[in-house]
């Protein structure tokens, strides 16, 4: 993950900071909100929040019917920005499509946001139909295979940090939702360099990830594999999928 520099508090824009707390008050279970519901999801006054929701609706990225605000496609342009000018996604992609080609399933791009893999490019398999997550896509990091490799290179006081106060919903019955568990996995993950992921989030499917790291050593997301856990029972998937990932994750650490 890119480091962010200290900045001069007299500089910022408190507004600004106000204005996309709004927008990120809008969710899976709120895609509907009155101005007294996002003022209390952005700790906001009544009225703040509905000038903030006011001003959405001026510019396009959201409307209402009087009483409740929703987001517009339009709000999908600050996430493509990112995904157009960020370097490490289009460095990655080749590399990807190649090793897609390669093994003939989906490859992935992804860094961690908070408590969330955020995957940023894939390289779609040959086949008719793939699997797995598209870009901009946040999925919990407990049930995905790139979770896990980026928490294993975070410090223990990090790690300690990211695990206080966690709360780890359950997905399928293979979801691990116990934190000293999921602790202990992080660990094993580190220790082994990837993690395989069986079908913490979706029945048949599972996931096979190494951390993605620059030449300073930091890690900057994950490369990970989906694929049907059908197509590689046992051990399959690490003698077939793992030398292709890790030879791509050492490749591109030459060029990060």
């Amino acid at each position: 993950m890119e480091a962010t520099a200290e900045v001069d508090k007299s500089l910022l824009i408190e507004g600004l900071g106000k204005g996309l707390r709004v927008i990120e008050c809008f969710s899976d279970s709120h895609p509907r909100l009155t101005a007294s519901e996002t003022a209390r999801l952005a700790g906001l006054t009544r009225t703040a929040a509905r000038r903030y929701l006011m001003s959405l609706v001026h510019y396009g990225y959201a409307a209402t019917d009087g009483k409740h605000y929703w987001l517009l496609p339009a709000i999908l342009r600050l996430g493509r920005s990112y995904l157009e000018a960020a370097r490490l996604p289009r460095l990655v992609q080749p590399f990807m499509q190649r090793l897609s080609m390669q093994t003939g399933e989906t490859a992935n791009l992804s860094v961690l946001d908070g408590r969330d893999v955020v995957y940023l490019t894939r390289s779609n398999s040959p086949r008719i139909v793939s699997i797995g997550f598209h870009p901009g896509a946040r999925v919990p990091a407990h049930v995905v295979s790139p979770g896990f490799a980026i928490l294993s290179t975070f410090s223990e006081e990090r790690l300690a940090a990211w695990f206080a106060d966690a709360e780890f919903g359950q997905f399928t019955p293979e979801t691990i939702t116990d934190p000293q568990l999921l602790r202990d996995c992080v660990e094993r993950a580190r220790r082994l360099g990837y993690w395989l992921a069986d079908q913490y989030a979706d029945i048949g499917l599972r996931g096979l990830a190494v951390p993605l790291k620059d030449r300073q050593g930091r890690c900057v997301g994950a490369l990970s594999i989906t694929f049907q856990a059908q197509v590689y029972p046992g051990d399959g998937s690490l003698v077939k999928l793992l030398p292709g990932l890790q030879e791509v994750a050492q490749l591109l650490r030459g060029v990060i």
